[in-house]
């Protein structure tokens, strides 16, 4: 059975964000930086976290609750963002449940890609 993908997509991991996890592929647009990070807090990827965070904004860490677990996300508006812009921007609401209650965190989240890769900058 293959297993489909955080992101919301509908997509196979493997086929989805399991190769920008892996190195083999770069986010394409903003979004899909996003999905995939997303998909990287579910998934307890770490690593890809900090990697794709810009520079001037990285946290030393990441340090992700395993008792957060997380259920589903709405892409609700994005501006630019695309493969022949340099900066974008993805609102989101990325659902979950912790100690047993259900929560949200709604964020519109900048971009911008350098040297070819898209990076998670700050909250607009």
């Amino acid at each position: 059975m293959t297993t489909r993908c955080p992101c919301g997509l509908g997509d196979p991991y493997d086929a989805c964000c399991g190769p920008f996890h892996q190195g083999r592929r770069k986010a394409p647009t903003a979004e899909a930086l996003m999905r995939s990070r997303y998909s990287a807090f579910a998934l307890g990827h770490e690593d890809y976290l900090l990697a794709t965070w810009h520079p001037s904004t990285r946290p030393t860490s990441v340090d992700l609750d395993p008792d957060q677990r997380w259920t589903h996300l709405e892409i609700l508006s994005r501006t630019d963002g695309t493969p022949f812009q340099t900066t974008g921007t993805v609102e989101f609401r990325a659902h979950y449940r912790w100690q047993g209650q259900r929560d949200v965190l709604h964020e519109n989240s900048r971009f911008v890609r350098e040297d070819g890769a898209w990076h998670y900058l700050s909250p607009v």
